[in-house]
């Protein structure tokens, strides 16, 4: 079990990513855009690297629902490899059964 600062971390850096997801964006594709001029384009960047640093995607960290365990974490479910296998096993999967042969 992740410690629970850890998860309530994850989830404050979730909100600020989304708050400053429009910012962001406007201010990306003015960098990205050759027809703007140089003074432009390098205000642009000075004004991202302004932003926290929390606020850019890349810092977000996928966890498990249940657990909160950083890693072996299956997107297709939110659950750590190791809680998908004990739901499994149980039965609590619907159209995931055990193969034996």
């Amino acid at each position: 079990m992740a410690k629970t600062c850890m998860t309530e971390r994850e989830l404050k850096r979730r909100a600020t990513v989304k708050k400053f997801a429009e910012k962001r964006d406007a201010l990306n594709t003015i960098i990205n855009d050759q027809k703007a001029s140089a003074e432009d384009r390098r205000a642009a960047r000075a004004k991202l690297q302004s932003l926290p640093r929390n606020s850019s995607p890349v810092r977000l960290r996928n966890r498990c629902a249940l657990t909160g365990r950083p890693r072996g974490v299956y997107s297709k479910f939110g659950i750590a490899r190791s809680k998908l296998r004990d739901l499994m096993m149980s039965g609590q999967v619907p159209g995931i059964i055990k193969a034996s042969w």
